[in-house]
């Protein structure tokens, strides 16, 4: 089993969920983060003041997957996500060693 790990724009997310659908995957994780990359933030005005926002909003999916699925999961996430902009985001990808679903008990690729 792999861990999919995306941090990607806001404005995005109905895009990659619906991309995600549409080849399979039943379930995501979605939390709000703030962080930066190579742009550093950017500057801001707000109410005729300029200032600096060193952390950027953006989006922690998470897609818990079996192995087959990871490289296919990993290349509609880029697609959906992609604006050519900077700050598109990034996708990390993990090993899962266990997966338990609570209400039953089901393990592993069963417990997804």
């Amino acid at each position: 089993m792999k861990l999919v790990v995306a941090i990607v724009k806001p404005s995005k997310l109905g895009d990659i969920k619906a991309a995600l659908s549409e080849i399979g995957v039943q379930g995501i994780t979605v939390g709000e983060v703030k962080g930066f990359g190579r742009q550093k933030g950017h500057d801001a005005v707000y109410r005729g003041r300029e200032y600096h926002v060193e952390f950027i909003p953006r989006l922690r999916l998470e897609v818990a997957i079996e192995d087959a699925l990871a490289e296919r999961v990993i290349q509609t996430i880029e697609r959906a996500a992609r604006t050519g902009e900077i700050g598109d985001g990034k996708i990390f990808l993990f090993p899962l060693e266990e997966a338990v679903r609570i209400r039953t008990g089901e393990r592993g690729e069963d417990a997804l």
